[in-house]
Parts: C-alpha cells; structure tokens; sequence
C-alpha cells in the first residue's frame, strides 16, 4: 500500500469548533498549527495598539468580554514612538484613560500627576506597562489586510447581520491567518497615511522621487535634524499643530544659526487660525504652541508664504525646488517638511458597510462637529457609540481614524469614545449613550473661510467672525 502524502489528513491539534474560526489562507489544503487562532466567539478584535486600542482592550476585559489587538508594529504605541520626541500639549491628567488605571493599579503602578510629556515618556509611563499588563491579548507583526462577514461579500443582505466578522491578517513572517469575532473596533489611526505636499491631494510631480532622496519627509524633525540643517534652506508646508511644532524646532537652530533659512508655506492665502487661540485655548500649552510660531515670524526667524499651492517638486542639485500651480518658485531646499494633515487608510475596509462624510471621511455625525470647511468654534462636543456606528453593525472606528481627514484629535475624546463603544457592544445602552465627557475650549472661533480670501475677508464662511490678527510678515524667498 502506497505511503500516504504528509500533507493529507494531517490531525489538526486544535478542536473542531476552533478550526472552522480560522483557516490558513496561504496553505487552504493543510492547516498548520502556528498558523491556527483560537479565539472564542465571543472575542472582540481591536485594530492597534495605540492608545485608544489599549484603552479598548482594558474597558472590554472590565466588562468580562475577550480582546484580541492585532498591532502591525514590533511593540506597543509604535506610531507614537515615531514622534517621541515631541511634548504633547495635553497634561498627564488628561493622558491616562480611567479602565486602564483601574487595570494597572493593583499591580503597583501609579498615574503620573504632573507634567506635559513627552511621546516617549507617554510610552514609557503608561503605554508600555498598560501594553505588558495586557500581555498575550496583543499580538504584534500582525497587520490587518481585511475585514469583512464570514461567507458575505459587501452586497449579499441575505443574513449578514448574524454572521461573525472575518479580519484578515498578514504576519510579520508572511504567512496569513482568518480570525472570527463578534465586534471589531478600528483604533489604527492615521499616522501611516499622511496627506501629500501636493494641493490637490495627489502627491505633487515629482514628490515621491523628492521623498525617496531624502529631501520630503512627513514627519517632524528631531533637534539634531534641525542642528544638522543649521546655515541651510528648509520648508515647511502646512497649518496646524504639527506644522507649528517643525516650526518652533527648526526656528531654535535659526536663532543661534543665522544663516539658517525657514520658509513656512500656506496654502491658503491667509494666516487665518494659524497660530491657534493663544490665551483663550483652555489647553495652555496648544495655544502657547501656535504663539510661539508667531513670534518666529514677527522675529524675522521664519519667512511665511501664503497661497502657495505646490503643483510639483524638482530635484535640483541634491536640494528640492517647489513650485506653485501659479508658477511660482521657492529657493531649492536642503528639506522639505510635510505637515498637511493625515487621512485614514479606508483600503482594508473595502468589504465593510460604512457610513462615511464625503469630504472628510469620518462618521456623518462626527463630520459636521469637525469639519474645518465650516467651522472651529470652541470647544468639539464629545463623540460615543450613537455617532460612531456604521450600517454594519458591531463595527466601530475610533481614535484620530474616526476624525477622518480633520484635525485636532485629542486623546480624551478617544478614551471617551471607548468607554462608550465597549459598553455598546456589552449591551450597556445607558452606558453607551452616556457622555462622561467635556473638551477643553480650543480659543478659536472660525472655520478656514473663504480658499482665496485676503485677510481682510478671513472671517467669510466661518461660524462666528474673529477678530482678524495683525502680524508682521516676513517676506518669502519666492520668485
């Protein structure tokens, strides 16, 4: 009798009712056993191990249900680390989500009560221990490729409300696995998908040749970067938070450097909400941000450029060049840094039924609480499970992913957005629909106004007529 394959009727060592919730995909005929997942129905699958995905796994063990995080990077928070070298503008009162210090507290652990920290030190304090807390409940190297319903496409209606999700994921090593679970929560942010330096949302001609020299980047630079571009040309293109920071690093190095050059461009051609709400934002240090920025500018250190829309960017000698859809150029740049926003990465969610603002790309009712084209006045109200929910349901997005393409994320609103969304899942509607929180007032009040307005019209458009700021603007090296 001839000798059987090894790869036929192999005895899995996983019992039936586990095998049918997970099946290799690369090797459909044979399931190995590091390729196998037991997770129960009952799991609940978090995308990330930021920190709104850490908060949810310690709300969904409170409430006795099981959490799986399927984390892409090597170690918890890895987006945060990226920029750790940044001090947030939030305290370390508003930084620690309240299930997950009730989770490390009895081991010993105590919430820091002072301070702004750094991304590192938020790591360091609190995300890594609450990560180590939650031990095997978070696998790392596992990216999500795919969320969809067991056994229905995006258009079969026919039973697909009682059917559990399927989350696709690609390991570190290759290989590919297919985990079941009742509920999904989406907290993988947008840090991956940064927006372009082109105005049109495409990247620029040119852009990803720049990137892949060296010269673009998206990121905030390190003081040592800033250091090793002293006596250089650098740009900045973007208005926001993360512009202002690149903005008050490399302004430091241009202070004790004077043959350093910053040029700051804006797309829109007025300063508008640039530099924040200053002494009116109840978070002192975000609005200490933005005047610090200002003061960069009226000191002569930074060169602001508005209504500069870049069409392309040329390489020029090792240094980039970019020009404007209205042919203007600036002086070739040692560097070029990117702050133009994020967007969320939509492309694994292709099979999931969502309900989605078209210009934003976040939940409908959150839209029309953060959409910049129409307003930023004061404070944005605190968002739960009711404003969070799809057409599918048990699927939710949460964290900066949730705010789509808008700004001004905090991480109260996304522990807030948690704490709600878990009780939903576990039935606790009262729970659910309960807001626990109030964000701090942002001092600004008006949206972006009118695209081509000159500053005297800024206010066109908005929710609420600020007073305009008068600033003394230095003179950009365009030609």
């Amino acid at each position: 009798m001839s000798r059987r394959s090894s790869r036929e009727e192999q005895p899995c060592p996983h019992s039936a009712q586990h095998i049918d919730r997970c099946r290799c995909i690369e090797q459909a005929l044979h399931i190995e056993e590091h390729q196998c997942v037991e997770v129960g129905m009952d799991s609940v699958v978090v995308i990330g191990a930021g920190p709104q995905g850490l908060a949810a796994a310690a709300h969904l063990l409170e409430r006795g249900l099981n959490p799986l995080v399927l984390e892409a990077g090597a170690g918890p928070a890895a987006a945060v680390a990226e920029w750790g070298h940044v001090r947030l503008f939030s305290p370390w009162t508003e930084l620690t989500d309240a299930a997950s210090r009730r989770l490390l507290e009895p081991a010993g652990w105590v919430a820091p009560a002072q301070g702004y920290p750094t991304g590192a030190q938020w790591i360091e304090g609190y995300l890594a221990p609450l990560a180590e807390t939650l031990g095997d409940r978070i696998q790392y190297g596992a990216r999500v490729v795919g969320v969809g319903r067991k056994g229905r496409d995006l258009s079969v209606d026919a039973g697909r409300a009682g059917q559990p999700f399927v989350v696709h994921v690609r390991r570190a090593d290759g290989t590919e696995v297919r985990i079941e679970a009742r509920a999904v929560i989406d907290a993988s942010g947008t840090w991956r998908t940064p927006s372009p330096v082109g105005a049109d949302g495409l990247p620029a001609l040119g852009e990803r040749a720049a990137a892949e020299a060296g010269l673009v980047e998206h990121r905030m630079p390190t003081i040592e970067d800033a250091t090793g571009l002293a006596g250089q040309h650098v740009v900045v293109v973007g208005n926001g938070h993360s512009a202002a920071t690149t903005i008050g690093i490399l302004s430091r190095v241009a202070k004790r450097e004077p043959g350093t050059r910053i040029s700051w461009v804006l797309r829109r051609g007025t300063v508008g909400n640039t530099f924040g709400g200053g002494t009116a934002d109840e978070l002192p240090e975000r609005g200490a941000l933005g005047q610090r920025a200002k003061k960069a500018v009226e000191d002569g250190l930074v060169d602001l450029v508005t209504g500069f829309r870049t069409d392309q960017v040329i390489l020029e000698k090792g240094q980039a060049v970019l020009v404007a859809e209205d042919g203007r150029r600036l002086d070739p740049a040692s560097r070029v840094f990117v702050s133009t926003g994020f967007r969320p990465d939509l492309s694994f969610l292709s099979e999931i039924r969502l309900d989605l603002d078209v210009r934003l790309q976040a939940p409908v009712k959150i839209a029309v609480e953060v959409d910049p084209n129409l307003h930023s006045c004061g404070s944005i109200r605190a968002t739960g499970a009711a404003d969070l929910e799809h057409p599918e349901p048990g699927f939710y997005i949460v964290g900066a992913k949730s705010y789509g393409r808008a700004p001004t994320f905090l991480a109260l609103t996304g522990f807030e957005q948690v704490r709600s969304v878990v009780a939903a899942i576990a039935g606790d509607r009262e729970a659910a629909e309960r807001v626990d929180l109030v964000l701090p007032d942002t001092g600004v009040c008006g949206g972006s106004g009118l695209f081509d307005a000159p500053d005297e019209s800024a206010s066109a458009g908005s929710c609420c007529a600020p007073v305009p700021q008068l600033i003394q603007l230095g003179v950009g090296p365009v030609s």
